[in-house]
């Protein structure tokens, strides 16, 4: 599937901008299950969050597309977009085959991300050493606010994190799962 600039619907004119960034499954500590009580209380959170920035005026979503927090993200924004219609959701590819090697049920939830998308951007079409970099950096370029699943791992996540505070954007972190409190 080649994946061409796509704008059904654009933001409003000067709209304050989130982008996500995060782990795939693979580094959440509840991994693919999405039925484990701390994907489900991970997915709330981000839910929540999102919605604040919403009330606070952000307007413009932009997913890069990937396993875990990019997904996940994405799908709340869908889903928050019933009671916000002014919402808009750009979804960024780094390259046309991202999710080809991908189970079949995530491969779908990619394309109907894409599908449902009021915009989409492919950064690259083949497959690099630094097609992830330049998605990455598209989303800190065109952000106000990065909203960041992230805890300290290194990898891609980190160092999108650093490039956002490198160019000055505000990074809001959600933790992958949050420590209990312990009452004395």
């Amino acid at each position: 599937m080649t994946v061409q600039n796509e704008v059904h619907r654009a933001p409003a004119p000067r709209a304050r901008r989130v982008a996500f960034t995060g782990y795939r499954p693979q580094k959440m500590p509840f991994g693919f299950d999405e039925q484990d009580e701390r994907c489900v209380d991970f997915k709330r959170r981000l839910y929540n969050t999102i919605e604040s920035l919403i009330d606070q005026g952000y307007k413009h979503f932009i997913s890069g597309g990937a396993l875990g927090m990019d997904m996940y993200a994405a799908e709340a924004v869908l889903q928050l977009k019933t009671a916000h219609p002014d919402i808009t959701l750009e979804m960024v590819s780094p390259f046309d085959a991202q999710a080809a090697k991908w189970a079949p049920q995530f491969q779908r939830r990619h394309d109907r991300l894409f599908e449902q998308a009021d915009m989409v951007t492919a950064t690259g079409h083949q497959y690099t050493k630094s097609a992830m970099f330049t998605r990455n950096k598209y989303l800190v370029n065109n952000a106000d606010i990065l909203l960041a699943a992230y805890d300290g791992q290194p990898g891609g996540t980190q160092m999108t994190v650093q490039y956002a505070r490198q160019m000055g954007i505000q990074v809001c972190m959600i933790p992958p799962v949050v420590p209990p409190v312990v009452a004395h």
